[in-house]
């Protein structure tokens, strides 16, 4: 089976030119119980004084807690993405429908964008997530604590 393209998990921008891409590559370890579900992710920042491409690795759990956020996001709140392995990203949704989006990277960045997305950003990010998930479905169970077991139904 060949691995699926790249597929944008995350893709905010706004008319200005300013934008933050979380794009999905790939399995990180392909065959490899421990390191299979784990997604490799570039996250690619670009606005008038800052282009970098970051690398973040994603857990199912990751994209479980993306999806339960986006649910719960209303102005005010935040959501996080990443974070406990090295590269985080938060978004804070404004009372004025804006965006402030933090990248952090602790060996390398920290830059806050401002961007004023469309309307149906959350609901486009929802149907990503699922792209993401057809693309890449989970396919290793955790039998105990730290054992772990292909899933009966994984596409070979």
């Amino acid at each position: 089976m060949t691995e699926p393209g790249a597929v944008d998990l995350i893709n905010l921008e706004d008319a200005d030119g300013s934008r933050c891409v979380v794009r999905v590559t790939g399995r990180f370890q392909p065959g490899v119980l421990t390191g299979h579900d784990i997604l490799r992710a570039d996250v690619l920042t670009s606005t008038e004084f800052v282009d970098a491409r970051l690398e973040l690795f994603l857990s199912q759990e990751d994209l479980t807690a993306w999806q339960h956020d986006l649910t719960r996001l209303a102005p005010g709140a935040g959501v996080t993405i990443g974070g406990d392995r090295g590269l985080s990203l938060a978004i804070h949704l404004h009372e004025d429908r804006s965006l402030s989006v933090t990248v952090d990277d602790p060996d390398r960045l920290t830059t806050t964008l401002w961007l004023q997305p469309r309307e149906t950003w959350i609901q486009e990010h929802r149907q990503r997530l699922e792209r993401v998930r057809e693309a890449w479905p989970s396919e290793v169970v955790e039998t105990a604590p730290m054992a772990y077991a292909w899933s009966p139904g994984r596409n070979r």
